[in-house]
């Protein structure tokens, strides 16, 4: 009796032991998975767009140059910033200092190179590959096929993304935020407003993301999965925060900081591939001490 039983738990623990230990490899024709620290990605199919902005475009930089860039290879993006939570259980204790907040709050005060940290330890522990996205594949994630000022249109209001929050500046949103009873001066819980048409959440607004590098001014010329130039001294942040106008969430608003600088406004999302190189992977540093946090703005 006991081995007509054995065979049938025998084959139930095999197919949970698959379950939990599935190659990454497998999860690459799946739309969305989540690792087992919990990060969900999701699948960003590979596509044309137009990067930058319209000369009509209100508030646009001179640097936002259109061209067309061909993304040639689908990737999985991470749905929220990287939260607390996520950090903690790679980091532990090391660097956080006044990182506090809840689990599902988006970690701050991260400089590019505490990111590339972080993404050393995550890789050497998962399967794929974890980097920072390059910028051209974050705008194409972005606007999610659009072509409007937002990935909704080419207003903003408070509803739509956390800006604003600010009770020394740029107060627009105080009272919306105290409406739904989020804290002021500070960026919101992740998922706090409704993502984008590739299930993205808070690529407007809420905290600044680094990217790899950043480029030099758009040439007006077609190009295909561009990664930009390696200067040491300054990198590309997108998407606005909680701290500024509306205006700097725009889908193609570029801003520049030092890869040292712990900002209160920036934190990061991760791209994840079946494999690659570990770009950037020549920078990363011994802990850098903190600089003078640099001006927000744009």
């Amino acid at each position: 009796m006991l081995k007509k039983v054995e065979k049938p738990l025998f084959l139930f623990f095999m197919v949970v032991l698959a379950y939990i230990f599935v190659p990454a490899q497998v999860l690459a024709s799946e739309k969305v998975f989540h690792n087992p620290l919990g990060m969900e990605f999701v699948l960003i199919p590979a596509g044309t767009f137009i990067m930058g902005s319209p000369q009509n475009e209100p508030h646009r930089s001179k640097t936002e140059t259109q061209h067309r860039v061909t993304i040639n290879r689908p990737f999985y993006l991470q749905t929220t910033e990287v939260t607390l939570k996520q950090w903690r259980a790679v980091m532990g204790k090391r660097l956080f200092g006044r990182r506090k907040g809840t689990d599902d709050m988006p970690v701050t005060r991260v400089s590019w190179y505490d990111c590339m940290k972080f993404i050393k330890k995550l890789n050497a522990r998962e399967k794929g590959v974890y980097r920072l996205p390059k910028e051209a594949e974050w705008e194409y994630a972005c606007r999610a096929g659009t072509t409007t000022t937002y990935g909704w249109g080419d207003g903003i209001d408070c509803s739509r993304a956390m800006y604003s929050n600010n009770s020394v500046k740029s107060g627009e949103c105080l009272k919306y935020v105290k409406s739904r009873r989020l804290a002021f001066d500070g960026a919101a819980p992740v998922k706090s407003y409704p993502p984008n048409d590739y299930g993205l959440y808070d690529m407007h607004g809420n905290v600044w993301e680094w990217c790899i590098y950043w480029p030099a001014d758009y040439q007006a010329l077609a190009v295909a999965d561009p990664l930009g130039a390696d200067i040491e001294t300054s990198k590309i942040r997108r998407g606005g925060s909680w701290f500024g106008q509306g205006y700097l969430c725009r889908s193609a608003n570029r801003n520049v900081g030092h890869p040292a600088s712990r900002y209160r406004t920036t934190g990061f999302r991760l791209v994840w591939t079946e494999s690659g190189d570990l770009i950037g992977k020549g920078k990363e540093r011994d802990r850098i001490p903190m600089e003078e946090e640099r001006q927000d703005g744009p």
